[in-house]
């Protein structure tokens, strides 16, 4: 009876043990190449995460809309079938409107007015969040967007009638602007879509343009700087709340260093790309003062269109930063 009774002590403090070292996984998908410079600052994240858990909270990232496409994968971390998630900002924006503060042309055109954006536009961000059970982990801004065109685009009038590459409402809306043929193309789909002819003309980064051989198609990069766009990473709150209070440190310390690691990683990224789209055969130029103008036109019309769709949210963000 003794030896049965130190057995079964044996064994439920084995059981004690072993639950105390339980690892809980998560999956967090992502829309990008696994040499894309955010899926490889996502890969540190984790990596940190499991180290400052200790083992408990191991994330598994699935690259290059591998688990889940782009459109789907906000929905996939709010009901649950992830537990966190990366998606492009302005992605959201037909859903939430204030997701697309970043994607207004010439409103933040460099990595520290992209930085004072981000403060001002948080706070309501995670609040829109909180109300559909997600909370924000960290952000991190791409390039500065540029015109990829396979001819000499000196005004925008040159971009009429050309097949435009959409990704989000402001793309779309800029085709409508240029009288170009807006086409909706994740980046996952880019290269083929390129390949085939299905675009010929888009404004994205310069690592984009880089993840999809840009140049095998394309002959011409103009760095406009029209706006740096951000992937937010986020996860959904009732696993966050799951985790004991020293794993959920964990997360939000990884996610913190996973922030400033990101943008300086951007901003490295900035240059690397452009020399390898002009080592690959590319004309990268700065646009004609011509050119300029006319996207700073559009810029100021569509920030006035998003302040009015957006309403009091719109314009608290717009005028905060404008104070920064």
């Amino acid at each position: 009876m003794t030896k049965m009774w130190l057995s079964a002590v044996v064994l439920g403090t084995a059981m004690i043990g072993a639950g105390a070292q339980a690892q809980t996984k998560w999956d967090l998908p992502n829309a990008y190449a696994i040499s894309n410079f955010h899926t490889k600052n996502l890969q540190l994240f984790a990596d940190d995460v499991k180290k400052l858990s200790n083992g408990k909270l191991e994330i598994t990232i699935h690259p290059g809309a591998s688990l889940f496409k782009a459109p789907e994968i906000k929905r996939a971390v709010q009901t649950g079938q992830v537990q966190a998630g990366e998606v492009l900002m302005v992605n959201i924006e037909n859903e939430i409107p204030i997701f697309g503060v970043d994607g207004v042309p010439f409103l933040a055109t460099s990595f520290e007015s992209s930085q004072k954006l981000w403060a001002a536009q948080k706070p309501i961000l995670e609040k829109k969040l909180a109300d559909q059970g997600m909370i924000a982990l960290y952000a991190v801004a791409w390039p500065p967007q540029g015109i990829y065109s396979k001819k000499d685009i000196n005004t925008v009038d040159d971009l009429k009638g050309t097949k435009w590459r959409a990704y989000s409402p402001a793309t779309s809306r800029i085709a409508e602007l240029v009288q170009a043929q807006p086409v909706t193309i994740q980046a996952a789909e880019l290269a083929g879509a390129l390949a085939t002819g299905v675009v010929n003309t888009m404004m994205t980064s310069g690592a984009t343009g880089r993840d999809s051989k840009v140049w095998e198609s394309l002959t011409h990069y103009y760095d406009t700087q029209a706006w740096l766009p951000k992937n937010l990473v986020f996860v959904n709150a009732d696993a966050f709340k799951k985790l004991d209070a020293a794993t959920q440190k964990a997360v939000t310390d990884a996610a913190a260093a996973a922030e400033k690691r990101g943008w300086d990683l951007a901003k490295e990224e900035t240059e690397s790309a452009k020399a390898d789209l002009a080592k690959n055969g590319m004309k990268v130029q700065p646009p004609s003062p011509a050119l300029k103008a006319g996207l700073e036109k559009i810029g100021a019309t569509m920030i006035e269109e998003w302040v009015k769709k957006t309403g009091a949210d719109g314009a608290a963000i717009v005028d905060a930063y404008k104070k920064m």
